[in-house]
């Protein structure tokens, strides 16, 4: 009889250890409640003759520097309706206030943040880890802070402030949130991840051809996420976080170099962007891919893949289709950072895709520019208005930034997606037939010097 009841217990201690350990994982998952994209307000949006203005305008710009900028922003895929600051269409960007950078801000947590609490009936208090990346205005007290300020959060929020991370942040940030909550396992936990780049307070005012060039680029826009560990929640979230797999290459020096802050011969900061960044972005992508292969292909693509690498080795033959890894084979969408047209069609070229598979990183780029850290939540939200994802679909999203980095997460569909979200007014019309700035013509002095074209 001792025995029995000795067997009983071990039985039951087991028993209650498994439980613990499966409650556990449950309350370590991360959960894509829902997200938003800030849609910034009309009076912002600058246009090709707007952006014509605004040079014409500068006083510090020489004729060589406007033309190049002109030049540049009717080649760079960007269309007709992106955003920038008030003070930048107000041609002071030269002359930026601490309040200007404060006023970008403040609009888009006041907007979208709010809308987020509003969709998904959660509120401010119930908020227990908060991220905010904002990679190059870091303010006393923290953004982060004057979020808590802002909403009221709780007092022991754990609220943490990104900088410097550049357009790749935004998983940096999703990541720790992750971790956090992971930390307060078994409880559940929600994480507000807030993503956004402040354009106001730099904006080069200066000449140098290489600074000038993210004014062709980078444009206004934020993003805010909730995301919980609460298997209760499980029935109102939209993703399933897979797999996060982070990569930096900064001890190399020309990826290290490729995006950087610096003054230029006059003392004026900028940030500026080298010509090798589609090849690092490439480099950055391939190792990252390297560790995040394993994890989320089957294993039949895996075993062709290292088929073909041994015949070539053995046969010494070269067969770049045959070496290719498929990632169609574990993944159904590619969520890509728009960060130029250029580095789109790199990530295209090497992993195989079709103009389908990149066609929401491009648009993205049309729509609303490269808006740093929280580009990719646009392009998922794409998909979204497309009705492209269904639930068990797998997407691959990749950020490149500054360091240099490129990071990489898989979500699961988990409910259904079918929102428009920023794109309300304009889904309808993309893709365009055609991306092709349509003042191509009545620009085309900007290619003349002395009535010939250069």
């Amino acid at each position: 009889m001792m025995e029995l009841i000795s067997s009983l217990v071990v039985l039951f201690v087991a028993a209650s250890f498994a439980m613990a350990a499966a409650s556990r994982r449950r309350r370590s998952r991360c959960y894509l409640v829902d997200y938003v994209c800030y849609k910034p307000p009309d009076d912002r949006k600058v246009s090709t003759e707007t952006f014509s203005a605004m040079v014409e305008r500068h006083q510090r710009l020489n004729d060589p520097a406007g033309r190049f900028l002109l030049r540049v922003v009717l080649r760079s895929g960007l269309g007709e309706h992106t955003y920038c600051p008030r003070s930048i269409v107000a041609s002071r960007g030269d002359s930026p206030t601490l309040q200007d950078a404060h006023d970008e801000m403040d609009a888009f947590f006041q907007d979208a943040v709010a809308e987020l609490f509003a969709r998904t009936r959660l509120q401010a208090r119930d908020v227990d880890v908060l991220v905010v990346n904002v990679s190059t205005f870091y303010p006393a007290p923290s953004l982060a802070s004057r979020i808590v300020h802002r909403y009221g959060m709780r007092e022991d929020v754990a609220a943490y402030n990104l900088s410097g991370m550049g357009c790749s942040a935004v998983l940096v940030a999703v990541d720790l949130a992750r971790n956090a909550m992971r930390a307060r396992a078994p409880r559940p936990a929600v994480a507000l991840v807030v993503s956004a780049e402040s354009i106001a307070p730099n904006w080069y005012s200066g000449n140098d051809k290489s600074l000038l060039l993210g004014h062709c680029l980078f444009r206004c826009g934020g993003s805010a996420a909730l995301l919980t560990s609460d298997p209760a929640l499980r029935g109102r979230a939209k993703m399933e976080l897979r797999r996060v797999v982070r990569t930096n290459v900064a001890a190399d020096d020309d990826a290290y170099s490729t995006i950087v802050q610096r003054e230029d011969a006059d003392g004026i900061v900028g940030i500026g962007l080298s010509r090798s960044l589609p090849k690092v972005a490439v480099r950055a992508f391939a190792a990252n891919l390297k560790r995040l292969a394993p994890r989320v292909l089957p294993v039949g693509e895996l075993a062709r893949y290292a088929a073909a690498v041994a015949c070539e080795t053995l046969l010494r033959r070269r067969s770049a289709a045959a070496k290719k890894i498929n990632f169609k084979a574990g993944v159904n969408h590619f969520c890509l950072h728009p960060g130029g047209a250029a580095v789109i069609d790199a990530v295209k070229r090497n992993l195989g895709l079709e103009e389908h598979d990149v066609e929401p990183s491009r648009m993205t780029l049309h729509r609303w520019g490269n808006t740093s850290a929280s580009s990719v939540w646009y392009v998922l939200s794409y998909m979204e208005a497309k009705g492209r994802l269904k639930r068990g679909d797998k997407v691959l999203m990749v950020t490149f930034g500054s360091g240099f980095k490129c990071n990489s997460s898989v979500w699961e569909v988990t409910g259904d997606m079918a929102d428009k979200g920023a794109w309300a007014d304009c889904i309808d019309g993309y893709p365009p037939e055609s991306l092709a700035n349509p003042y191509m013509d009545k620009f085309s002095w900007i290619n003349q010097v002395n009535g010939e074209y250069a």
